[in-house]
């Protein structure tokens, strides 16, 4: 399947053996950014996947383009130009003491993009899903409208598309997300949020009190009714994640399609290697599943196996193939060694 992802991909400086930052005399370097991370996950899934975005000429530029190429994922559709790659800097927090993220990333090459450099009609073409995520509208105005000419070359072309709302507060304010993400829900099938997503994007809020750690799944039926009433999605679904501590996360999903309510199995993630990309595995998996199995609930089962697996990686990308993730979707969570 051919599939379109667009967005930032960036820089990330992290902490090494869970410093702080003010203690740390040199950073590990990785590369990452949401729907890039979407795009290796499906990559690694057999798919020919590309990644859309802009990116500077020069080495930093050219290294992060490499890391995709790397993973299998295509990036012709990359333009070149600007002047700064994005950056990101990572204190990965432990037990109690929560992880922390620094962004150096206003003026990117992407977040001064101009629209017209885009031939969204020919990226489109034959292409089979499209994915985008609420970062790419909140890093700038041009990203917001980038974004949207990419929907609506999608469904010119009759292309199935699929958003993660993934607010981030450090970007917009709830005000600004909805007014951008509202009118960009009229192109997608597929709404793929948290609890917090759907209130900040959206405007919708689950009886459910996350922090407190309730994730019941009957707090976010009526939700999604009204989201699939309102925007007419496919299929929305959602990520519910149980914070015990930095390093212990309970880890389930949910997921309706206008006729039937679904949670998935519950995975306990302890110790957490990196939880970064957590949730852009979790939209790697559903796509995958949506396209390749019968059920909403097999697709679900994959995507939610998909992203516990990825919390025990390090980095941004989810470096698993589909055999390892029905391994754990249909039961061996052992870790014992694969002889």
């Amino acid at each position: 399947m051919k599939i379109i992802t667009l967005g930032e991909i960036m820089l990330r400086l992290s902490t090494p053996d869970n410093n702080r930052f003010v203690q740390s005399n040199s950073f590990d370097v990785v590369y990452g950014g949401g729907e890039a991370n979407v795009a290796v996950s499906l990559a690694n899934y057999g798919h020919d996947a590309y990644f859309v975005s802009k990116l500077p000429k020069h080495e930093i530029g050219q290294s992060a383009v490499n890391e995709l190429r790397k993973y299998g994922v295509h990036t012709e559709h990359i333009v070149r130009g600007g002047d700064r790659v994005g950056i990101y800097f990572l204190e990965t927090g432990a037990s109690m003491r929560p992880s922390k993220v620094i962004y150096d990333r206003a003026n990117s090459a992407i977040a001064e993009a101009d629209v017209a450099e885009f031939n969204f009609d020919e990226i489109m073409k034959d292409s089979d899903w499209f994915h985008f995520s609420g970062i790419t509208p909140a890093i700038s105005k041009n990203g917001a409208e980038i974004t949207k000419a990419a929907c609506i070359a999608a469904k010119k072309h009759g292309v199935k598309v699929s958003c993660d709302l993934n607010y981030r507060k450090k970007l917009w304010t709830p005000q600004e997300a909805q007014a951008v993400m509202r009118d960009l829900m009229q192109y997608v099938d597929v709404c793929i949020g948290n609890e917090e997503d759907a209130k900040l994007c959206l405007g919708f809020e689950p009886k459910a009190n996350v922090e407190a750690g309730e994730t019941d799944a009957s707090g976010y039926y009526e939700i999604f009714k009204q989201m699939k009433e309102e925007f007419g999605f496919e299929i929305v679904c959602s990520t519910l994640r149980e914070s015990y501590s930095a390093t212990f996360n309970g880890w389930k999903a949910l997921i309706y399609d206008g006729n039937e309510f679904y949670e998935s199995k519950r995975y306990e993630c302890n110790p957490i290697i990196d939880r970064v990309g957590g949730g852009d595995s979790f939209s790697g998996g559903l796509i995958h599943g949506l396209l390749t199995k019968e059920t909403q609930g097999e697709a679900l089962e994959f995507a939610v196996a998909a992203s516990a697996l990825k919390h025990t990686i390090h980095g941004d990308f989810n470096l698993v193939n589909e055999e390892e993730v029905l391994n754990l979707a249909n039961g061996d969570g052992s870790g014992r060694v694969q002889r």
